[in-house]
């Protein structure tokens, strides 16, 4: 072998090496989620066909806000008919605190790994002290819940990130729940929105993020479809997903002008995405 063969040799090598270097340090996300609550109107006109088209995206998960309608039977023979999954699904505050056993059995019926409360009616924010209040209910509705094998979440706007009494709410739940029974999903459009750094509280508390929701912001801060030109560092802040615990990367719009388009404009961006 000559000089010259010898020295393109060792280049093509050392190319390859690199490549595959580079293959191992990039990660990108196994399976996207659809939270249905984006094609809620469409869901109601057709269950059936609805989970069809989501699936039909490349969706392999999805999130269910409500069954409406349907009994826990019923909708998992739908999503396994389309090859999906539910691995989560948002229950509302009441049910979770007053109600929990039927939940609980709904879960184990759909599948689901995670129940997540989505949201904490203004009238109830309004009652002092009643922060302290909720975190004691998720502590009881979290240790039920892993006694039943599925982990309780919540799920985060952005009035968490308004002070009460000198403190944010979102930092008072995770101060005064157990890091083992309460975990968060992060939607990370309304934590940015609520003027929150998303990696500041991945941060200071790893591995307690399992599922984040994943919404674009345009220029201006509006809710729009995930892509390039959204104002969140979507590289940035998915380069921290072990330290995060993410597990499930789970898309939504609560207000798209077409539902459809916007989970496929979504998929079609994050598919590729590299971080």
């Amino acid at each position: 072998m000559d000089r010259r063969t010898f020295l393109g040799t060792m280049t093509a090598a050392a190319l390859l090496a690199r490549g595959v270097a580079r293959a191992f340090d990039e990660h990108k996300i196994d399976k996207l989620g659809a939270e249905l609550y984006t094609v809620r109107e469409q869901m109601k006109a057709d269950f059936d066909g609805t989970l069809a088209k989501v699936a039909s995206i490349g969706y392999r998960e999805v999130e269910f806000a409500g069954y409406l309608g349907h009994d826990p039977k019923q909708v998992k023979a739908a999503i396994d008919a389309h090859g999906l999954a539910a691995p989560s699904a948002h229950f509302p505050y009441d049910q979770v605190t007053t109600n929990l056993p039927a939940v609980l059995e709904a879960a184990h019926t759909v599948g689901h790994k995670y129940l997540v409360c989505p949201f904490i009616d203004e009238k109830m924010r309004k009652q002092p002290g009643i922060w302290k209040q909720i975190a004691e209910n998720f502590n009881r509705a979290g240790e039920a819940a892993q006694k039943a094998g599925i982990q309780f979440a919540y799920h985060n706007h952005s009035f968490e990130f308004e002070p009460v009494d000198g403190k944010l709410p979102y930092d008072m739940l995770l101060a005064d729940t157990d890091p083992k029974l309460v975990k968060m999903e992060m939607d990370l459009y309304w934590t940015v929105k609520g003027g929150a750094d998303p990696l500041t509280y991945f941060k200071r508390y790893p591995g307690r993020f399992p599922l984040v929701h994943v919404k674009g912001r345009d220029k201006d801060g509006n809710m729009a479809s995930v892509s390039a030109d959204n104002s969140i560092d979507w590289k940035k802040i998915f380069a921290h997903s072990e330290e995060a615990g993410i597990r499930h990367y789970i898309v939504e719009h609560d207000n798209p002008p077409d539902p459809f388009e916007s989970l496929k404009e979504s998929y079609g961006y994050l598919e590729q995405l590299r971080f």
